[in-house]
């Protein structure tokens, strides 16, 4: 350490503004109170390796935040040092770093025996991590080992060269402050102490180093020999050289060739080249990207293998949780991409990004499943972090779709074959104001052939940066730990064997818990935006039109009951009042203003209505229960609290798996009150002689006790009618594929003739999700043919439509369910030709 000896000296006005004026550090956290510091005990800052550029930027970064100094001198009257800081390292060659791995910093030393000495003394020591650019140390790039952070540590020359040119991509993370009086203990000898403390350094270091960075990629040159010498891809060699005839070595070379199709192949120069043309592209295409609660993610990071489990909204998602991530610090995910995406040009791009690219099915083919598998484990436990949809693919109607489990359960199984780094799934929240695949999506709910991704349509999209597409949101949810969800349904599961051809039902029980569980956690964090608003309100009036003040209270009521009673505590809502939003609305023309003498008028823009439902539907299920509430109350005038949170309790299980809510079936009862009683402070409702009482039909509070209540309609209209079409088809006559399509169908019709703009209405997926709640909750079964039976209490659930619906809403439905078995007939065949259409 003699050579550091008067460092301060060397600190020169000269220098540190020539380095201050080329770099310019993140700094993480960015406030000095995060760290939690306490301003009674020393601070000595502990940096990983001798490194003068370090050390000058961590003095810099200590300023800005308003630190001690790491070289200003440490002066108490129980401990003197001349400066606040040291290097855990002395040495910068691998050799002389594991010769001298239990040789320790004088200076450390001294305050382990310092404070082992004075019982009213601790030192906090802050570790200080610094990333100069960040790539992977791959063996076949020259020019990230000399110019990037890797995992080898840099001579003076390499350093040199690396402030230079990644001196606008320097990071400076500040750890959590370590006491070395509680890491030390009350009776543990010095040189322990030392060796302990060291070691707690040197994992955090690495640590940090695996967060930002990802792991050591030296395994890369064996990845192949890895992958191909595994136990289950010389397993379904062997087994395919039998069935086909074919050579072990012909398999090989085809299971070589399926490792080169799926595998990523990480590039730092692609990473940073996408990071500056996403700011180009973010800064032309939207006014912001607002992230909430990445916290979340920084606590988790270094202990666990992180899986981010993203809802899937648009081609955008992937950049934009990438650049998200990287830009915040963290190495970006590998991300699970369709085979479809792995198109020319654009494919390589995306593997070089950190995309492996899957096929949609791996049936009949066991080779590559075993490839697959293989690699999936390989990454993951080697710590890459990761990226899945389980969503299968975008949602066309801005709902979560039910989860497809695969990717979840080739995850869980590679965690049980080896369990040594806990996972940990990250549910994220994506919002947009506006989507690029819009005019797209609605083609394809109205019927319209699924596009095929292609350069053409890559092409197309670009021509729309000079539009406006407002904000975007990426809201990170509450973290879910698989471990302890695995201990829940079977403590002995750590012993487990996986064998493909043994069914596990309770392996199969915590896929589908854990799949749902996400979901779920995905729509607490949902993002409360000024176009979700105004598309909840305009969608839920006649004409999609109402007068402008009418809309600001209805907006503000949307926004009292958010807050008041907020769905999730991760629930993040605009800013903006009333009157701002709408002005907001205008601006993305996703409204417009028609100027009237007695009052201007809202409307939705030409041709917006439908791009409106999607983002309703991103929080419809905020205010499912609130909205359920007024629609009771609308129809029947007055009710008891027990009339209404039994209808709602009965509807709960539907809406429930269909919304991916979050609460208990015993929630229900005291919530439904607590929405009751903020109707009734607003005076949209009242209370009389020990019932609830909807308004006069001539006032304001009425119009807007309507409003709220037509939100949720369209979904018991959807719920009635399969029931409706179920009784009067009679038990044991339909299998439920049939009852899919003929739901659908029917669906269609009764939303042309009430003018729906929603093509989710008949959206085959809900009603599926419906037929399948139903057979949960017992009141309908399946026999071995797929054919649905049910019972009385069928009728008992439709008898409460009277609560709900208006009488003509179930008149109409009931006339449209009857149909003779010979239209059945015709829809099904005609449905049958169609279906093998577009197969071939």
């Amino acid at each position: 350490m003699a050579k550091w000896f008067g460092i301060e000296r060397l600190l020169s006005a000269t220098s540190r503004k020539a380095l201050n004026t080329w770099v310019e550090p993140q700094i993480t956290p960015d406030n000095a109170a995060d760290l939690g510091l306490n301003p009674e005990q020393p601070v000595i800052y502990v940096l990983q390796s001798p490194s003068f550029s370090n050390l000058l930027v961590t003095d810099e970064a200590a300023q800005r935040l308003k630190l001690p100094r790491p070289v200003h001198a440490l002066d108490s009257h129980l401990l003197q040092e001349k400066q606040s800081y040291f290097f855990l390292t002395q040495e910068t060659s691998a050799q002389s770093l594991q010769k001298n791995r239990f040789e320790y910093p004088e200076r450390f030393v001294r305050l382990v025996e310092a404070v082992k000495t004075n019982a009213n003394l601790d030192v906090q020591l802050v570790p200080v991590t610094i990333f100069w650019g960040r790539s992977p140390d791959k063996e076949d790039s020259l020019f990230k080992i000399i110019f990037s952070d890797s995992w080898a540590t840099p001579n003076t020359l390499k350093q040199l060269v690396t402030v230079a040119l990644n001196g606008n991509q320097t990071f400076v993370k500040f750890g959590l402050p370590l006491s070395v009086r509680n890491l030390m203990g009350h009776d543990m000898s010095s040189s322990l102490a030392l060796r302990k403390i060291s070691r707690v350094l040197r994992v955090h270091f690495r640590r940090q180093r695996e967060m930002a960075i990802g792991p050591d990629l030296s395994h890369r040159r064996n990845l192949m020999h890895s992958i191909l010498q595994s136990n289950a891809v010389r397993e379904a060699i062997a087994v395919e050289s039998k069935e086909q005839q074919m050579t072990p070595e012909l398999l090989e070379e085809k299971a070589r060739a399926y490792v080169n199709e799926i595998a990523a192949d990480y590039s730092y120069q692609v990473i940073r080249g996408l990071q500056i043309t996403l700011n180009w592209l973010w800064n032309r295409l939207y006014d912001g990207i607002n992230v909430h609660h990445f916290d979340t993610v920084t606590d988790v990071a270094q202990d666990h293998e992180v899986v981010y489990v993203p809802c899937h909204r648009s081609h955008i998602d992937y950049l934009l949780l990438s650049y998200v991530i990287f830009t915040r610090g963290l190495m970006p995910p590998h991300i699970a991409a369709g085979a479809n995406l792995n198109i020319p040009v654009i494919g390589p791009i995306l593997r070089r990004g950190g995309a492996f690219f899957l096929k949609r099915s791996f049936k009949g083919d066991q080779l590559y499943a075993a490839v697959f598998t293989e690699y999936l484990h390989l990454i993951t436990t080697k710590g890459f972090p990761i990226e899945y949809f389980i969503e299968g693919g975008r949602s066309r109607t801005g709902r979560l779709l039910p989860p497809k489990a695969g990717m979840l359960a080739m995850t869980v199984k590679s965690f049980i074959r080896d369990n040594t780094r806990p996972i940990v799934f990250i549910p994220t929240y994506i919002g947009y104001e506006r989507l690029m695949e819009g005019s797209t999506y609605i083609g394809e709910l109205r019927g319209a052939s699924k596009e095929q991704e292609s350069i053409w349509q890559v092409l197309q999209t670009t021509r729309k940066i000079e539009k406006i597409f407002g904000k975007v949101h990426l809201s990170f949810g509450e973290p879910i730990y698989l471990e302890p969800l695995l201990d829940a349904e079977n403590p002995q599961w750590r012993d487990t064997v996986i064998d493909s051809q043994v069914k596990l039902p309770w392996l199969n029980r915590s896929v589908d818990k854990l799949a749902r569980q996400i979901n779920t956690h995905i729509n607490q964090a949902a993002v409360i935006n000024p176009i979700t608003l105004l598309s909840l309100v305009l969608l839920s009036t006649p004409n999609h039109a109402i007068d402008e003040d009418v809309l600001v209270q209805q907006l503000d009521l949307y926004k009292k009951i958010a807050n008041q009673l907020p769905y999730s505590h991760l629930i993040e809502m605009t800013e903006l009042n009333g009157a701002d939003i709408i002005s907001y609305g205008v601006q993305l023309k996703a409204i417009q203003r028609v100027k009237h003498p007695l009052g201007d008028l809202i409307c939705v823009a030409d041709n917006q209505a439908v791009f409106l439902t999607y983002f309703r539907n991103n929080i419809l299920h905020l205010f499912v229960l609130p909205s359920l509430v007024a629609c009771l109350m609308q129809h029947n005038g007055q009710l008891q609290r027990e009339q209404i949170s039994a209808v709602i309790n009965s509807l709960y299980p539907y809406l429930k798996s269909e919304l991916f809510l979050s609460w208990e079936q015993s929630d229900i009862e005291p919530l439904v009150n607590q929405h009751i009683n903020i109707l009734l402070a607003t005076g949209i409702l009242h209370e009389q002689e020990g019932q609830i009482a909807s308004p006069n039909p001539n006032t304001e509070h009425y119009v807007q006790l309507t409003i709220l209540g037509e939100a949720v309609k369209e979904t018991i209209e959807r719920y009635y009618m399969t029931i409706a079409l179920l009784t009067r088809r009679g038990s044991g006559t339909s299998s439920q594929k049939q009852l899919e399509d003929l739901c659908s169908l029917l669906a269609q019709r009764l939303s042309v003739l009430h003018e729906f703009n929603s093509p989710e209405f008949f959206d085959k997926a809900i009603f599926r999700n419906f037929i399948d709640t139903l057979k949960k909750v017992g009141l309908l079964r399946a026999d071995e043919q797929d054919i649905v039976h049910f019972d009385h209490s069928l009728m008992q659930m439709a008898d409460q439509a009277n609560l709900v619906l208006k009488v003509e809403t179930q008149h109409t439905i009931q006339q449209i369910t009857s149909v003779s078995d010979e239209e059945i007939t015709k829809a099904m065949e005609l449905l049958a030709r169609k279906e093998k259409k577009r197969k071939s």
